[in-house]
């Protein structure tokens, strides 16, 4: 059975997908072995890997790169990749940035945003073969522009938006739908309105499937805890035990 198949399959079933980001072969290795549904290959690595203030500073290489490692990784869940900040300004621009992360290994790449230019690279995509995924609310490709990290769907003009996007990207085609940053209401609003599982990170628990940042949830990045995670281990407090008591061994 191909991966897009074993999505679709799973996306019917009664149980909730489960997402996590990864970045480097054994955290992949490690997802993909406790069955975790969708691995996706996100430019928050800016952040919790590089150390950049957000993800708009992340390249196609760098995507690319990391593509290829967490591929050697993966040999059962869907593997999705973001396509960083500005490398799909173009139709043409989505397209062949797309190629490159499939090439890279990847079943499918995610683009942020629901309006009728995305909607048009996300159709030139899928025309292509290559699965997508679209991502709606927060944006954080966007922070610059919106002036930081906000709540959406406050208000019934901004949640018929949204669930007018989510229906727009449906017929484009993508095979699912991140939610970020939504009143969890209009996110099961939107869960309703379409028939691809949408996916929800900071939306509720009303989403077909949730996702998020592998270092988030292992507590490997504890200068900053997103205040919809509860961290489920302490990864950092333990490489501090292990390297002082290297530190201390030594003599």
């Amino acid at each position: 059975m191909s991966s897009a198949a074993q999505f679709a399959k799973l996306a019917r079933s009664d149980r909730p997908l489960t997402a996590l980001t990864a970045y480097d072969y054994p955290t992949a290795r490690l997802l993909d072995e406790a069955g975790i549904d969708l691995i996706l290959v996100g430019d928050s690595l800016g952040m919790v890997f590089a150390g950049l203030p957000d993800t708009t500073g992340v390249t196609m290489d760098q995507m690319i790169y990391h593509t290829t490692v967490v591929a050697r990784a993966v040999s059962r869940a869907r593997l999705i990749a973001d396509l960083p900040y500005g490398s799909y300004t173009t139709v043409k621009d989505a397209v062949e940035n797309a190629e490159k992360l499939a090439a890279a290994g990847a079943h499918a790449v995610k683009l942020e945003g629901g309006s009728a230019p995305e909607c048009e690279k996300i159709a030139a995509i899928d025309d292509r073969g290559i699965g997508t995924v679209g991502h709606i609310g927060m944006l954080p490709q966007h922070i610059l522009e919106e002036g930081g990290y906000k709540k959406k769907g406050r208000s019934e003009v901004e949640a018929d938006r949204l669930i007018r996007s989510a229906r727009d990207l449906e017929d484009a085609g993508v095979e699912s739908i991140v939610l970020e940053g939504i009143v969890p209401e209009v996110a099961a609003r939107i869960t309703a309105a379409v028939e691809v599982p949408t996916i929800g990170i900071g939306a509720g628990n009303a989403c077909d499937g949730q996702i998020r940042v592998i270092h988030d949830i292992i507590g490997a990045f504890p200068w900053f805890v997103p205040p919809f995670v509860r961290p489920l281990a302490d990864v950092a407090g333990e490489i501090r035990r292990a390297v002082e008591a290297f530190r201390d061994s030594v003599v």
